[in-house]
């Protein structure tokens, strides 16, 4: 009982630290936007959080890890409540209890929408974004994630993501590229001749607090996925996680540097985020060397993925799809070629990715563009250009400080 109290205390440490991974994600996605839509961004984040909570308690949970079912789908059952001997060391070999189990699954489920939610800033309308997350969260990330945590199909092919390249940020990260597709870019993005036009955030200091607020988040989103306190383990998975974050900042801040001759911090932050997601799929079974080339490769990918993305006029402001989708997939199948464990193969890999691609391109599409077609999901013109917090919100998050905003 003593070893499953360490354990759970562990468990609910980390999980305080996700939950504190959606102020980070806050902090972020505000300070790479314009001030004039601040007060929409902020709604967004917390309602995903509070709404994904409740949903994945109703459904998620169930859906997720639905014990014996065909590998592909569960069956929806509202609601849940502790099984037999669930609060007891003879639950998940005393490595949490039940309610803990919940709780830190349900930090994660909300992640996938807040992706989304960076992507698709300053241009779409708050109710179409809610009802997306509603269905995306509700529905089609807990069935997702029973293919491989659930002990679904990818699950029994060898498929393995220890703690979400693929099951959390690619999953959100294939449905802000559609959304963005869908969306069309922010007026004055790009110019006559499609070219981009960079469109400043407000606070570079709150992006930048968000992303080391983010890095220490990830102490609880990979340490915890550990799913107990093993010391041995836990040490290692916090060492591969913080040698590819910085790898990945650094090589991304020397890539743009060579390429655009200018220390670019933006670069630099994501280029640290990169190199978390990239590490995510596999922290539990590298050594912190291949962590620090999986890292770098991250940095170099963030750079080359932010100018292409550019080049083919998709608009992100805050970078996400080259963060959590380009660097997913990498992260998701470095784990064929770096892993420690010689079960681990390639050809698992890239089918769980092209599994998950497909969940979520048709999935996000269907969502988005049934969307599109009934209620729309761009504010106007106007709306757009005065900003949708006095639009939409009717408030302003610096009333006392407006700057004066095209």
């Amino acid at each position: 009982m003593e070893l499953l109290t360490t354990n759970n205390v562990w468990m609910m440490i980390c999980t305080a630290l996700v939950f504190f991974m959606h102020t980070g994600f806050a902090f972020l996605e505000i300070g790479l936007t314009r001030q004039k839509n601040t007060i929409n961004i902020l709604f967004k984040n917390i309602f995903i959080i509070t709404v994904g909570l409740l949903l994945y308690y109703l459904i998620g949970f169930n859906l997720m890890y639905p014990g014996d079912f065909n590998g592909y789908v569960g069956s929806i059952v509202p609601g849940i409540s502790p099984p037999e001997n669930g609060m007891t060391p003879d639950y998940a070999d005393g490595g949490y209890t039940w309610w803990t189990d919940f709780l830190f699954q349900g930090m994660f489920a909300a992640t996938a929408a807040t992706i989304v939610s960076g992507a698709v800033a300053e241009r779409m309308k708050i109710g179409a974004f809610m009802i997306f997350t509603v269905i995306y969260v509700g529905v089609i990330y807990p069935i997702a994630g029973s293919w491989k945590w659930g002990g679904g199909f990818l699950d029994e092919l060898g498929f393995y993501d220890f703690a979400g390249s693929t099951l959390v940020h690619s999953v959100g990260g294939w449905a802000a590229l559609v959304a963005v597709w869908l969306l069309g870019s922010r007026i004055g993005k790009f110019n006559k001749e499609g070219k981009p036009q960079a469109i400043p955030g407000h606070s570079i200091p709150l992006a930048t607090a968000g992303v080391l607020i983010l890095w220490l988040g990830w102490f609880g989103f990979n340490g915890g996925s550990v799913l107990s306190a093993d010391p041995e383990l836990t040490s290692l998975t916090l060492v591969t996680t913080c040698l590819a974050a910085a790898a990945g900042g650094v090589v991304a801040m020397v890539t743009s540097t060579i390429m655009y001759k200018n220390l670019d911090l933006t670069m630099f932050l994501n280029g640290i985020l990169g190199g978390l997601v990239g590490i995510t799929a596999g922290a539990d079974v590298m050594t912190p060397e291949s962590a620090i080339i999986i890292g770098g490769i991250a940095g170099i990918l963030i750079v080359f993925a932010v100018a292409f993305i550019d080049k083919i006029r998709l608009d992100d402001p805050v970078g996400a799809i080259a963060v959590h989708l380009i660097c997913g997939i990498w992260g998701t199948l470095a784990v064929g070629i770096f892993s420690t464990n010689p079960e681990h193969t390639f050809s698992a890999q890239l089918i769980g990715v092209l599994c998950y691609a497909a969940i979520c391109i048709i999935s996000s599409f269907l969502i988005f563009f049934t969307l599109k077609k009934t209620i729309g999901i761009r504010v106007s013109e106007r709306e757009e250009l005065e900003g949708l917090d006095a639009h939409e919100h009717g408030m302003d998050a610096y009333p006392d400080f407006r700057l004066n905003e095209h």
